[in-house]
């Protein structure tokens, strides 16, 4: 299936480039190039647009002001040099954050995440996620090809993906579901899972250090640690700590 998506890059050479990244992948359509926020508002206003390229700091108004004044918006993948617009972007749920300078493997990367976010969103119409409360140790999720069988054991950690979420499992795999984190979190045994970031879900089973606000999972997968989930964790941790004294 093919999606449309516009570029927005106030730079002219950075436009031209990728719109020779993005022409390499066949599922994309480029349906507009624009130099600025004003022209892409003329498009977004009469045409279905899927996913947007879009540079942050541009004359009048941002990449990221642009995200805030649409009520409805399509996919952001935000391209820039600026790094420390990253939290922000994150923080509106732009799918992805691409620094500069431009890399076809990095373009090709975000699209396909677009692409297999918007793929699923097709056809994930009915109950996307399962569990079943008489067996503790697995769940079914729904993804673009059927229902699939995940153990407790196999996923490393669970990531946001704004109204999606794609779980990460030992063996590098991953599947993406039409369920938000906060569902998931209600659903999943907290025993086991531990919500330490607006965006990540960790299986505890798997938590190997704590490094400053960084989390070191298996596989030496680091995992940041928010603020607001950072007592709960640090509290268990505390009682799984051994004590110098012995209490009995």
């Amino acid at each position: 299936m093919s999606y449309s998506c516009i570029i927005i890059d106030d730079n002219e050479i950075e436009r031209d480039l990728l719109e020779v990244y993005l022409g390499k992948i066949g599922n994309l359509a480029i349906k507009a190039i624009c130099a600025n926020a004003f022209e892409a508002l003329k498009i977004l206003a009469k045409e279905q647009i899927d996913i947007v390229f879009s540079d942050i700091d541009m004359p009048d108004i941002s990449g990221i002001e642009l995200l805030k004044t649409i009520k409805n918006p399509p996919i952001f993948i935000f391209v820039t040099s600026f790094p420390e617009y990253a939290i922000e972007s994150i923080n509106l749920d732009a799918l992805d954050f691409i620094v500069k300078p431009l890399s076809i493997e990095r373009i090709i990367k975000a699209s396909e995440k677009a692409i297999e976010y918007l793929d699923l969103k097709n056809v994930s119409n009915h109950a996307e996620y399962n569990l079943d409360k008489k067996d503790e140790n697995f769940f079914f999720i729904k993804d673009t090809k059927g229902y699939i069988r995940i153990n407790y054991n196999e996923v490393l950690y669970i990531e946001s993906l704004a109204d999606f979420s794609r779980f990460h499992t030992l063996n590098t795999r991953q599947h993406m579901a039409l369920v938000n984190l906060k569902n998931i979190e209600k659903q999943l045994p907290q025993s086991i899972f531990m919500r330490v970031h607006r965006q990540f879900i960790i299986n505890l089973d798997f938590l190997s250090e704590i490094i400053g606000n960084e989390i070191v999972l298996a596989n030496n997968i680091k995992i940041p640690m928010g603020i607001a989930y950072k007592d709960n964790l640090i509290d268990l941790i505390h009682k799984k700590t051994l004590s110098r004294y012995s209490k009995s």
